[in-house]
């Protein structure tokens, strides 16, 4: 274990023996932690560093954490970013510099923050997700297994737009979100999608180009049926 001694760690914190907490990070209260680093360099830190120890990474800005969090083995959270209380993350989650994400929101197993995200309160991330610089996701949003956004429509190119989905919204797994593209508030993206386009609000899309198929309205319907018990079978 490796707690700076510019770190404020809070009441009731729990620390694997393999936790690495860095720079001033701040941890709030009853937050856990498993083994994982807090506060690891960005690339222009590491540029100034002498060598890879721990009090020489030290130099390091630091990261935030809320009350209630929990940072599973294998998370590395790097300098600049802020999580609010009641995060969690899945194994190997890696959130770049300069990330914010929202109260109580999910972060699946495997999911890539890549940094200068903006993530809202109450968002579920499944495993696997890509989430490029930029990009924009407002509360209460829903991201499938897999799902990836872009940020440059004629990579490597030096112009990059995220991605910006707005709240309430539902994206299936494995679906693809082409950069500056708006999905409004409460659609649903199908499983599979490649999104070209804006998505109106409410609106239900699918396909590769994503078409309009349906509303949110009748998608809600259809939830509630799936969903309904089902009677047992003789």
């Amino acid at each position: 274990m490796y707690v700076s001694p510019r770190a404020k760690v809070g009441e009731a914190v729990r620390l694997s023996p393999r936790a690495v907490i860095l720079g001033p990070s701040r941890v709030g209260p009853g937050t856990y932690i498993g083994d994982a680093v807090i506060g690891y360099p960005a690339a222009a830190t590491l540029r100034a560093l002498k060598n890879l120890s721990y009090e020489s990474m030290d130099a390091s800005r630091g990261a935030t954490l809320g009350a209630g969090c929990v940072v599973r083995d294998y998370t590395v959270i790097y300098e600049g970013s802020e999580l609010g209380d009641g995060v969690q993350t899945g194994h190997y989650v890696l959130v770049r510099e300069e990330v914010r994400v929202g109260p109580y929101t999910i972060i699946g197993s495997s999911t890539v923050l890549d940094g200068r995200v903006t993530i809202g309160s109450n968002v579920r991330i499944e495993t696997g997700v890509y989430i490029p610089p930029y990009t924009v996701v407002e509360d209460d949003v829903f991201i499938g297994p897999r799902a990836v956004f872009l940020n440059d429509k004629y990579p490597p190119s030096r112009r990059l737009r995220g991605a910006r989905v707005g709240r309430g919204a539902v994206i299936g797994g494995n679906a693809t979100i082409l950069p500056g593209v708006e999905i409004g508030e409460y659609a649903v993206v199908a499983a599979g999608s490649v999104v070209t386009k804006n998505v109106p609000p409410r609106t239900v899309v699918a396909g590769n180009p994503a078409r309009p198929i349906g509303s949110y309205d009748e998608y809600v319907k259809k939830k509630a049926l799936w969903e309904r018990p089902q009677a047992p079978t003789s």
